[in-house]
C-alpha cells in the first residue's frame, strides 16, 4: 500500500512538472511569424528580425524599433514579443535590428554617435520601405530611453507615420545627475554623499569639454563604476545630446509615455518640454503613476525574481497594466 501511494505521488509530481512546462511554453509561443533580416549598410552588416502578422490582408503597416543604451539585440532578450504580437494582431510588422557588435550586426555600437543611429535607422526604413509587404506611407518609430535622442533627428529626415516615445530624457548631462542622485537616494546615502558624487561628476563633465583622452579620465576616476575605455569613447561622443531643439522636427502623430516612477529620466521636465515644443495636436501623453523607466511597476522592477517569474509565467504582463493598451489605442486612431 506505501509503494502504491509513493507511486502515486511521483506521478502527481511528473504531472505537475510535465503541466507547468506545457503552460511555460504556450505562454511563450506569439502569434506571428519572426524572419532573421540582414541589411547591407554603410557601416556594415546589420542583422535583426522582422516580425510580420500571421495572417494579412493587404499591405502592412511598419514599426521600426530603437533601442536604449546598452547592448541591445534584436528581441530585447524577448521583451519586446508581447508587443510585437499587438502590433500584428493591428496589421503591423515590426523590425528591430541588432546593436553593432551584437548577434550578427557588424561594428561597435559603443562607436556610434547619436547622429549615427540616426543614419542607421534612415538605412533600415529604406530597407522596408522596399519590401513589398510593407505601405511605405504607414512606416513609424517606437523607441525607449536614449532613442528619445535618435527620433527627433530622424523624424527631421524622414516621413515618419507616428513616433512612440518611451521614457526619453531631454538632456544627457541633467539625466544624468538627476540619475545619480536617485539612485543614491534610493540606496540610502546622505546629502553629504551625493553632494560629494555631485563634485566628483562635475570634474568628469569638465574633462568630457575640454576634450579630454582616456588616461586623463582614469587619473581622476574612483569608485567601483569606472568607464571602459569604449564607455569614455561613446561618451565623449554624445555628452552634449539635447532633444529640445529637435523636437520641433515632429510633423507626424507622437505618443509619449512615462512613468512616475522613473528614477533614469526627469519625467517631468520631459513631459513639459514635449508640450513646449511639440504642436499639441500632434502630442499625446500618457503618464503611468506605478511605472519606472521600462515601464514595469515598481515592485517588478526591484525584484529580479518577480520579473523572471512573471516573463517565464505571465509574458504579456510584464508591463505596466494600459501601456500596451495605449500604443494600440494610438495606432487604431490614425486607421
Amino acid at each position: 500500500m506505501r509503494r502504491k501511494k509513493i507511486l502515486i505521488y511521483v506521478m502527481i509530481i511528473v504531472l505537475l512538472i510535465g503541466g507547468t512546462g506545457v503552460y511555460i511554453v504556450d505562454q511563450n509561443q506569439f502569434d506571428m511569424e519572426e524572419q532573421r533580416v540582414e541589411i547591407q549598410s554603410a557601416g556594415g552588416k546589420l542583422t535583426g528580425t522582422l516580425v510580420l502578422p500571421g495572417e494579412a490582408a493587404g499591405k502592412l503597416g511598419l514599426v521600426l524599433f530603437i533601442h536604449g543604451d546598452g547592448a541591445v539585440n534584436a528581441t530585447h532578450d524577448d521583451g519586446y514579443k508581447p508587443l510585437w504580437e499587438r502590433l500584428a494582431k493591428l496589421g503591423y510588422a515590426s523590425l528591430s535590428l541588432d546593436k553593432r557588435g551584437i548577434g550578427g550586426s557588424e561594428g561597435s555600437w559603443l562607436d556610434q554617435s547619436m547622429d549615427d543611429r540616426v543614419e542607421e535607422a534612415r538605412e533600415a526604413i529604406a530597407w522596408a520601405r522596399k519590401n513589398p509587404l510593407i505601405d511605405p506611407d504607414r512606416v513609424g518609430v517606437w523607441g525607449a530611453s536614449q532613442a528619445g535622442w535618435v527620433i527627433p533627428k530622424l523624424a527631421a529626415k524622414e516621413r515618419l507615420a507616428f513616433s512612440i516615445l518611451v521614457s526619453p530624457a531631454i538632456n544627457w548631462l541633467r539625466q544624468g545627475a538627476y540619475h545619480t542622485r536617485e539612485q543614491m537616494l534610493k540606496d540610502g546615502y546622505s546629502e553629504q554623499d551625493i553632494q560629494a558624487e555631485k563634485k566628483y561628476d562635475d570634474k568628469v563633465r569638465q574633462l568630457l569639454a575640454a576634450g579630454a583622452g582616456y588616461d586623463e579620465y582614469l587619473a581622476i576616476a574612483q569608485g567601483s563604476s569606472v568607464m571602459s575605455k569604449d564607455r569614455w569613447t561613446f561618451v565623449s561622443k554624445n555628452f552634449l545630446s539635447d532633444a529640445a531643439d529637435d523636437l520641433r522636427h515632429f510633423h507626424s502623430p507622437v505618443l509619449l509615455l512615462l512613468g512616475e516612477e522613473d528614477i533614469h529620466v526627469d519625467w517631468k521636465e520631459t513631459e513639459r518640454v514635449y508640450r513646449d515644443k511639440v504642436k499639441p495636436e500632434l502630442l499625446t501623453v500618457a503618464v503611468f503613476p506605478d511605472a519606472e523607466h521600462s515601464m514595469l511597476s515598481k515592485k517588478t522592477a526591484d525584484s529580479e525574481l518577480r520579473a523572471f517569474m512573471i516573463s517565464l509565467f505571465a509574458p504579456r504582463h510584464i508591463t505596466v497594466p494600459g501601456y500596451m493598451d495605449q500604443i494600440e489605442q494610438f495606432i487604431r486612431r490614425m486607421e
